[in-house]
């Protein structure tokens, strides 16, 4: 199959992508090979150089399109803003994280942050993915559907450490049962609220 005769260009870009998720998925990162990747969607052997410069870069890659589909679990409207909304919310991230796992292994994985070859876009990736859930929980405030004397940085810090804290957990297979940790999103979602709106 020829790339020129069988893909645009941000065409095999994106089967690349996806299929190399799809290989994180199978195998794991230590069966990922550019060579592999190539064979499976069908291109040259040097087709995916052309997009990426090396496997680092390639997981780079994979980890900016999770921030990417990221953003849109973490928007919730202040107009809808109640206690079962952040319920819903908390549900979300976790099944976010565990059907997505290829992702976020790498979005919040050791290696590709501790590692010197991280792409500047990643980065930046990331840490719009922050901002905006920093940025909405301002919004819920100057909007007066929070209380006025929460401080939206400690917040936002907190709450997604929490959820990221629970997804691991289950992601490493410190817990088992998915379904088991219902009741504590429900409390994890009631702590968030009462922050929020704190009882008299």
């Amino acid at each position: 199959m020829s790339e020129k005769t069988s893909y645009h260009h941000g065409d095999l870009r994106r089967s690349l992508l996806d299929t190399a998720a799809t290989l994180l998925r199978e195998e794991g990162e230590a069966g990922l090979s550019m060579r592999q990747l190539a064979a499976r969607v069908g291109v040259s052997r040097t087709a995916p150089y052309h997009h990426f410069k090396d496997k680092q870069e390639l997981l780079c890659a994979i980890a900016e399109e999770g921030f990417k589909r990221y953003i849109e679990v973490l928007t919730l409207d202040s107009a809808n803003l109640s206690e079962a909304r952040l319920r819903a919310f908390v549900r979300g991230y976790l099944d976010y994280a565990l059907d997505n796992v290829e992702y976020y292994d790498l979005m919040f994985g050791s290696r590709l942050w501790k590692s010197e070859g991280i792409t500047a876009t990643l980065k930046q990736e990331a840490h719009s993915s922050f901002r905006l859930y920093l940025d909405q929980v301002r919004k819920w405030q100057a909007d007066g559907a929070v209380s006025a004397d929460l401080d939206p940085l400690r917040y936002a810090q907190v709450s997604w450490s929490t959820l990221h804290g629970m997804s691991r957990l289950l992601i490493d297979g410190v817990y088992l049962d998915r379904e088991a940790m219902g009741p504590a999103c429900d409390q994890a979602a009631a702590m968030f609220w009462h922050e929020l709106n704190p009882t008299p």
